[in-house]
């Protein structure tokens, strides 16, 4: 029998992004981005508020942020949470061998979200943040990950039926191991993910490289995409053993 949804906290959970987004941020912003009612959303951001999840920002008036209690839940331990931790040394790797800022992408329903990563010593690079969301459509991370799913997971990811296009880049990544997007997502970038997967062969997250278009040119994609197929790979290994291993001890405890 399928749940009736609740509105409300649908609503309060869009909200919440908004302000963990865009904040300091006031009501009337926020409602204008999600389109809503303000009264509906007055409400939302009142109860966030009662609950502990927002606070009125102590720099800027009639403007809301999150409160601390988001860090407590962010440091939960979780599978991510292992996965990031595992990938710090291999970020670091791939950072100190291309000189471009490296990344971890997990994905979160219809996007990707950057959990960790390791900025380019150069004074010109792509800026990234903990946080930040990653489309599933043109980017490379979405191109990485996106072929090793089912079609109804594909469809969901990009909203809509994957075309012809798509799965022609599909084709490359399964052929070369890794997608590329050349300032298709943000012009002047580029991108290059690879897949991490599971021991059931189920991607769970992908390592990127990010960088100015005009010094990770065309010559370079090769080599880099090798490396971050080789760096994926270590970490895929490292998941299956560690799920064994947390299936072994799970197994043990009944």
């Amino acid at each position: 029998m399928a749940v009736k949804r609740s509105q409300s906290a649908s609503r309060a959970f869009s909200i919440f992004e908004v302000v963990a987004s865009h904040q300091p941020i006031g009501m009337t912003a926020v409602a204008k981005l999600l389109d809503e009612d303000r009264s509906a959303v007055q409400r939302a951001l009142a109860t966030l508020a009662d609950a502990g999840w927002i606070k009125p920002s102590p720099i800027a008036p009639n403007r809301w942020e999150l409160s601390p209690r988001m860090f407590a839940i962010a440091h939960l331990p979780h599978s991510a949470e292992d996965l990031r931790q595992r990938a710090r040394q291999v970020l670091e790797h791939l950072r100190d061998a291309t000189g471009e800022t490296a990344f971890l992408a997990i994905p979160d329903a219809e996007r990707f979200v950057l959990i960790e990563l390791a900025d380019s010593p150069h004074a010109l690079r792509m800026v990234l943040r903990v946080g930040e969301i990653i489309p599933a459509q043109e980017s490379a991370t979405g191109r990485a990950v996106l072929p090793y799913l089912g079609v109804e997971k594909q469809r969901e990811m990009l909203g809509r039926e994957p075309s012809e296009a798509d799965r022609a880049q599909f084709a490359v990544t399964r052929t070369r191991g890794y997608g590329l997007s050349v300032g298709e997502v943000q012009p002047g970038s580029t991108n290059i993910a690879a897949a991490i997967f599971d021991r059931d062969g189920q991607p769970i997250g992908a390592l990127g490289l990010s960088g100015p278009t005009e010094r990770f040119t065309a010559e370079r994609h090769a080599a880099a995409g090798a490396l971050l197929v080789e760096c994926a790979r270590t970490l895929s290994r490292n998941a299956r053993e560690w799920l064994r291993a947390d299936a072994a001890e799970a197994e043990a405890e009944v």
